[in-house]
Order: structure tokens, then C-alpha cells, then sequence
């Protein structure tokens, strides 16, 4: 097959899941609902449930706060919160026409994590308003997904409420991104022999999921002085005053990678790179293959843009990359976000953690590098795959444990422990789901 019908189709496949979502969204008119979790064997237990019993759980959480997470479903309850002003790769197209991005999130969260989560789509763009209203929801929920809000408000949103809130907040494109593009590379340096501590990376693009991933695997092993960031406008570097008062992250990453103040841009900075983390826009043609070609030997290249990567996994290969990564499912190594937070946030969950730290990244990182590495890492195997579910529970206690660790636990579980309740959670999420399409409450579509 020529190089050409290769291309159309897979642009064609990449085609195919928005024209199955046109016909599938409005056949389902929405991805979640809510069931009831506890019993109603006749009208008499609506007594218990409602008015006058719940009174007595009502004062118990009074007196003793903390029960709230006995008594209700706080402990397993997420919002994913947006303000739809960057999604997915449309940019700014409001928060309405974000909801189907949220609600999918949800269903994500629970059929992988066994986590309840709840849409919520903010009718402001002010990051003071957001930080408000995320603040003001606390009671309800257990913790916080930021979801598809642009920066440079991003960061401050993010770091602000990590630093005021009392549950865990999480922006999946800054977190979940960072920490499984750290897993890969965990295990790619490992298949070609390299240590982090020596490894020079160049990445393309400095968005929200760049900024966190650089700073992910500065704190993982990777030498920031060996560390080459780009952004629209070339590289970072200390003579870039321009980001100071706009950009401030992307500034104090200036001041602390590309020790040699290298001016120029991406080509420039994979010039004898060992890998290359290229989280930009949509391809193909944004890596050329004689870039790759100047880097070190067995380089690393994950070009993780969607639909289409930064370059074609083949053309990466043709001019000499050993290990290729994208964000798709057809390609071999996936880098995707849902590989992290589901996990995550169960484990957060289950040791009712007040945050989610990097450190706590570090170690579900560390578990996906592990679970892969258990069934063998190779070129073209350096992560799991979503629909290898076990990674999930193991993730989660990994996550627990560390936050045990850091003192940001409101209760103590051994690892066997969390591995058994997320386990337990989580298969009866996926059981429910198959469940409730074998008995027709969710209906099969017909091909």
C-alpha cells in the first residue's frame, strides 16, 4: 500500500468515531444518570432514606464532620468541572458545547475507576469566579477535576485551589498527561539503555500538559539544565523577559532548563536530544524527519497531539526513531490521560486524601511503568492499555500509599487493602454497565 492510501486511511479511521457520535449521542440523549446504590424494598424504607430517619445522620455529620464520608456518597463522588474554553482541540467553544466532553469524562471515570463523577459546566470564564464556585462545592464531593479550561488561568486555578481547598483537586491536562508521558518515558529510557539523569529531552510545546510534564519528570530524575522546552515562539530561555508578567510558568521554566541558552527553535533543540515529548498541535508534518534524524542515537519520540500525531509513526521510524509514542489507539504506545486518572483518583478517594501532590503522580506513574514492565517492555510496548484493567487497582493503591506517606490521608490502608477495594469497585462498575445492557435498561445500538 503507498504511503499515500496509508495516510487517508487512517484519516479516515480518525474520521469515524465523530460520525458514530453524531448518530450515537443523540440516540442515548446523554452518557450518565443517576441510580440509586442502596435498597427500597417497599415505601416504608423511604422513612430511612428521606424524612424523619435522615435526620439522625444529619446530626451525626454535625457533630462529627468527617462522618459525612460514612453516611453519604462524598467519598466517591467527583465534579469535572469546565468552563469550555479549551476543548479538546476546538479551543473556546463554551460550556454547553462542552458537556459531552464532560459527561464522557464521567463515564470514563466510572467504568475504568469506579468513580461516580458529575458534569459541571461553569457559565463564567473568570478564574476568581471558578476558583469560588469550586471551593463552594467542597461539601458535595470528594474531589475536583478541572477539565479543559485555557491557560495561562489554568495554572493559577490549579494552584490556588490545591494550595485553599480541603479535598483533592485535579486538572487531568496538566496532571494526567504529565504523569503518564512520565510512565512511558520510565520504561522507553529503559529499553534503550539510558538513564534519566542523563537523558536530554526536547519538547514541543509549552501548554498546560507541557509545563506539567516538564515539571513531572524534572521531579522523576530528568536534570532540568538538560531539558530544551519550545513554545510558538522558539525556546525557552533566560533571555525570553516576554513571558514574565504573561506566562510566568512557562518563565520559571526559562530560568531553570536549556542551560546553554540556546536560542532558536524545535529543530534546534532536538539537535542531538535522546527524546523528544511533543505535546503540540494536531499533524502531520510538524516533526520533520530530518530533525529526528539529528538527535542522538535510539531516540525517543512521543508525538502525542490528537486526531493526528505531530508526525506518522512510520516516518519517526524511517528517519531513525527507535521508540515511537502517540495519543492513539491505533498506533502502538498510547500516551493517554485515561491510563492515569481513573486510577488516581480511586486511590485518592479510598484514603480520603485533602490532595493530590506530585509525588502521588510520581508513584501512579511508577505503577503504569511497572505493569507494562511485567508483561514485557519493548519498542513498541512501554505503557498499558486501557482495557487492561488490573492496571487500575494497582495504580490506586500506589497512589494511596503515598498519600499514607505525605500525611494527607484522613484514614490508613495497607496496600492489599486498597488493591482489594479498588479492585472490588471497580469490577462492579464494569459488571454493572455489561449488566444493564443484558437486561435492556441500555439499549445496543445496531451497527
Amino acid at each position: 500500500m503507498a504511503v499515500t492510501d496509508k495516510v487517508q486511511e487512517l484519516l479516515e479511521k480518525a474520521e469515524q468515531p465523530g460520525k458514530d457520535a453524531m448518530r450515537l449521542h443523540p440516540f442515548y440523549k446523554g452518557k450518565m444518570q443517576t441510580l440509586p446504590r442502596c435498597c427500597v424494598r417497599d415505601f416504608n424504607d423511604f422513612a430511612i432514606w428521606y424524612t424523619p430517619g435522615v435526620a439522625e445522620p444529619c446530626l451525626d455529620i454535625r457533630d462529627h464532620p468527617d462522618r459525612v464520608f460514612d453516611h453519604t456518597n462524598k467519598s466517591n463522588l467527583v465534579a469535572v468541572v469546565s468552563d469550555g474554553t479549551r476543548v479538546l482541540g476546538l479551543g473556546d467553544i463554551g460550556p454547553e458545547a462542552a458537556l459531552p466532553v464532560m459527561e464522557g469524562k464521567a463515564l470514563l471515570y466510572r467504568y475504568l475507576g469506579g468513580v461516580d463523577a458529575f458534569p459541571i459546566c461553569l457559565d463564567t470564564k473568570d478564574p476568581d469566579k471558578i476558583i469560588e464556585t469550586v471551593l463552594l462545592l467542597q461539601p458535595s464531593f470528594g474531589g475536583i477535576n478541572l477539565e479543559d479550561i485555557a491557560q495561562p488561568k489554568c495554572f493559577r486555578i490549579l494552584e490556588t485551589l490545591r494550595s485553599t481547598a480541603r479535598i483533592p483537586i485535579w486538572h487531568d491536562d496538566q496532571q494526567g498527561t504529565a504523569t503518564v508521558v512520565l510512565a512511558g518515558l520510565i520504561n522507553a529510557l529503559k529499553v534503550v539503555n539510558k538513564k534519566m539523569s542523563e537523558a536530554r529531552v526536547a519538547m514541543a510545546g509549552a501548554g498546560a500538559s507541557g509545563v506539567r510534564a516538564a515539571w513531572l519528570i524534572i521531579a522523576a530524575g530528568i536534570r532540568p539544565e538538560n531539558i530544551i522546552i519550545c513554545d510558538s515562539k522558539g525556546t525557552l530561555h533566560r533571555e525570553r523577559t516576554d513571558l514574565q508578567v504573561k506566562y510566568p510558568e512557562k518563565w520559571e521554566l526559562a530560568k531553570v532548563t536549556n542551560v546553554d541558552n540556546l536560542k532558536g527553535g524545535v529543530p534546534d533543540a532536538m539537535a542531538g536530544a535522546d527524546v523528544l515529548i511533543a505535546l503540540s498541535q494536531s499533524g502531520p508534518g510538524v516533526i520533520k524527519q530530518e530533525w529526528i534524524a539529528k538527535m542522538a542515537p535510539e531516540p525517543i519520540v512521543f508525538a502525542c497531539a490528537n486526531p493526528v500525531p505531530e508526525i506518522f509513526p512510520w516516518e519517526a521510524k524511517e528517519a531513525g526513531a527507535k521508540i515511537i509514542a502517540t495519543g492513539r489507539s491505533d498506533f502502538p504506545n498510547q500516551i493517554n490521560n485515561s491510563l492515569g486518572f481513573p486510577g488516581i483518583f480511586r486511590g485518592a478517594l479510598d484514603v480520603r486524601a485533602t490532595n493530590i501532590t506530585d509525588e502521588m503522580c510520581i508513584a501512579a506513574a511508577s505503577e503504569l511503568a511497572r505493569c507494562a514492565e511485567d508483561k514485557g517492555i519493548h519498542e513498541e510496548h512501554i505503557v498499558p492499555t486501557m482495557d487492561e484493567w488490573e492496571v487500575f487497582p494497582r495504580e490506586a493503591a500506589a497512589v494511596g500509599l503515598k498519600a499514607i506517606e505525605q500525611g494527607l490521608a484522613r484514614i490508613k490502608l495497607t496496600e492489599q487493602e486498597l488493591r482489594e477495594s479498588a479492585f472490588a469497585r471497580i469490577k462492579m462498575a464494569r459488571e454493572q454497565t455489561q449488566m444493564l445492557m443484558r437486561e435492556g435498561f441500555i439499549e445496543v445500538p445496531e451497527d
